[in-house]
């Protein structure tokens, strides 16, 4: 009897997290996360902007860089839920790729050290037989 193997366990994971980015992400929370909310403790606001106090965030500024992802949207796209779940997919695949193509590599790596098929005979034993 053949064991069920893993080749739906890949395909399924990248689905259920292209979900998660696309659809869930539009539906959490816009309050600051833990360590923003630390940081903004003992800060004055005036408008949504701080004003004064004595905290951590009253010295930050905003990113330089800023880019097309900042604030986890797209830049140019209007619809905040649209722009934070194509922001998502995208973090996603690019993610995904990064992730495969390391594991490429290391695969060939690891099958050139090993002296497989693939990788040919060890450079040690050629000629050798």
């Amino acid at each position: 009897m053949r064991r069920p193997g893993f080749r739906w366990f890949l395909p399924a994971g990248l689905v259920l997290s292209l979900l998660l980015a696309g659809v869930v992400s539009s539906f959490a929370s816009s309050s600051p996360d833990g360590l923003d909310a630390v940081s903004r403790q003992g800060c004055e606001y005036s408008d949504g902007r701080i004003t004064g106090g004595d905290c951590i965030a009253r010295d930050g500024k905003d990113h330089e860089v800023g880019g097309p992802f900042a604030d986890y949207r797209i830049a140019g796209v209007d619809n905040p839920y649209l722009s934070t779940g194509l922001a998502g997919v995208i973090g996603v695949l690019l993610v995904f790729g990064a992730g495969s193509l390391m594991f490429r590599i290391a695969r060939r790596d690891s099958a050139a050290r090993s002296g497989s098929a693939d990788a040919g005979p060890p450079r040690d034993l050629e000629g050798v037989g």
